[in-house]
């Protein structure tokens, strides 16, 4: 599905970091990644505030690993629930820019020998990257109509050029909006 995305975005990156987001997507199969256990047994969804404050905080290995944590829990989450973003008060912008930023800090030293470059066009390309992870998401939830719905409902909110072209893909005629074969009344 990476690969696929990815071509249909048509978004060439290294073989490292295509390998990086399909491993990145497999261990976020696992619920349990987006979540931090808690010493009393409960688990929750930790503010990026917090990872990233325990980032700076910590020393170099575990650094790093928070940083990781953070630009692939934003990365993640802004591709896979960015419409469920919109309605909160901390919105897609502000998980994007924090992951993007915690890229960018690994990138520029704070990672093992050989990262930065991986980390560097994780970090340049995160808006792109998203939209990779949405359309990924798109692809499994095309095959029901609520899914196409709730596409439409995205497309309408947003006005994405990508959302439009899915749409169309899918036969659903679109009166306005951006993209190839628009028609406006």
């Amino acid at each position: 599905l990476v690969s696929e995305a990815l071509a249909h975005r048509r978004l060439q990156v290294q073989e490292a970091t295509e390998f990086y987001l399909v491993d990145l997507l497999a261990r976020f199969l696992e619920s349990g990644s987006l979540f931090v256990a808690r010493p009393d047994g409960t688990v929750e969804l930790e503010p990026l505030a917090i990872t990233l404050l325990r980032a700076l905080e910590a020393r170099r290995r575990a650094r790093f690993e928070r940083l990781r944590q953070l630009g692939d829990t934003s990365l993640f989450v802004s591709g896979f629930f960015g419409d469920s973003l919109a309605r909160r008060s901390v919105d897609i912008d502000y998980y994007m820019a924090m992951g993007e930023r915690a890229y960018e800090a690994i990138a520029g030293g704070g990672g093992p020998a050989g990262s930065g470059e991986l980390f560097g066009e994780l970090a340049g390309r995160f808006e792109q990257l998203v939209d990779c992870f949405a359309e990924i998401a798109e692809l499994s939830d095309l095959r029901s109509n609520r899914g196409l719905v709730r596409l439409y409902q995205r497309f309408l909110a947003t006005g994405s050029a990508r959302v439009a072209e899915r749409l169309r893909e899918r036969g659903v005629a679109l009166f306005a909006g951006p993209g190839p074969g628009a028609f406006k009344q």
